[in-house]
């Protein structure tokens, strides 16, 4: 089996995302969504991009910790908008129709715990590496005690400025494709993974670029929404297939979740299909409570296309 698609990582294509933020963006007018159709406007149905279950590990009950890196480049009101929307996001049971069908139907559940700032210095390019050194220096620390490891992703978020980047010299990229070489310069927004601590224990992560101009993927002009719909997208892959980067280092397949062969991961297909119609799958949802946040949708073996609530 191989995998030639992205892996774990947002990322637009380069001439999609030109294309985009050279459109009218705000302008747009999305399609009408009918009334319990589960399939996202402007697409037509079509199962050929079916997520697939490989008999990897997938996570139901999911716990999230958010960590500021370089927290004196970060506003305030960024840090707390990123927090609520994203908790909120990963929360709604509406929203959690289109991930449930993942897990036969049965109920899913997200905690939130808590956001930390790391006031270290961030290099310019925070690449593969850095990631690893990163839930090195915080798990060495202790600062991540207490945290069931097999069932929580930690969210590095870069500030605002920093280029994110996928290249690395450890064992996780042995097995890379051309997808392991871009950067957030490029259309890259994140990606996900796991890292083996010095004690064995493994550390699922994701790491987000603070999505600004011609760094990352820039659908809003406020970033922190960039940000939320990133790790939206980032925190689903890692629900449903939780250990695709050491599928990628180690070729155990048996290892994978729900994949595509014809598209990628969950978050992966609705991208690709959107090209350079990115506001058909970055959108702005109401939830249960009312609050409105920024995510991205998901694909939906169900719907044959991007998932919205049914």
């Amino acid at each position: 089996m191989t995998h030639t698609k992205a892996r774990g990582i947002v990322k637009i294509h380069p001439e999609h995302l030109r294309s985009f933020l050279a459109g009218p963006r705000h302008a747009k007018k999305r399609p009408s969504r009918k009334h319990g159709q589960p399939l996202a406007p402007g697409f037509t149905a079509d199962h050929s991009d079916d997520l697939q279950y490989h008999g990897g590990k997938t996570i139901a009950d999911l716990s999230f910790l958010n960590v500021y890196l370089g927290a004196d480049g970060w506003a305030p009101s960024d840090m707390t908008n990123i927090d609520k929307s994203l908790a909120a996001a990963m929360s709604d049971t509406k929203l959690n129709d289109v991930i449930v069908q993942y897990f036969g139907g049965k109920a899913i559940s997200t905690t939130f715990l808590g956001s930390r700032k790391s006031d270290g210095a961030v290099s310019e390019t925070f690449d593969r590496d850095s990631v690893s050194t990163t839930l090195d220096q915080l798990f060495g620390a202790n600062q991540l005690a207490g945290i069931d490891f097999s069932k929580t992703v930690i969210n590095l978020l870069l500030p605002p400025g920093i280029i994110l980047d996928t290249k690395g010299t450890g064992s996780e990229k042995k097995r890379g494709d051309e997808d392991d070489k871009d950067s957030s310069r490029k259309g890259l927004g994140g990606y996900h993974g796991s890292h083996q601590a010095g004690d064995g224990t493994w550390i699922y992560f994701a790491a987000a670029v603070y999505s600004q101009g011609t760094n990352g993927i820039a659908i809003w002009p406020d970033s922190w929404k960039n940000v939320v719909a990133t790790l939206y997208h980032e925190l689903n892959e890692a629900r449903t297939d939780a250990d695709v980067e050491r599928v990628n280092a180690t070729g155990n397949d048996s290892l994978l979740g729900w994949y595509s062969q014809a598209g990628g991961e969950i978050g992966d297909i609705p991208i690709n299909l959107a090209g350079e119609n990115l506001d058909l799958v970055f959108v702005e949802e109401t939830l249960q409570s009312g609050d409105v946040v920024p995510i991205q949708l998901m694909w939906s073996n169900a719907a044959g296309g991007p998932g919205v609530p049914f």
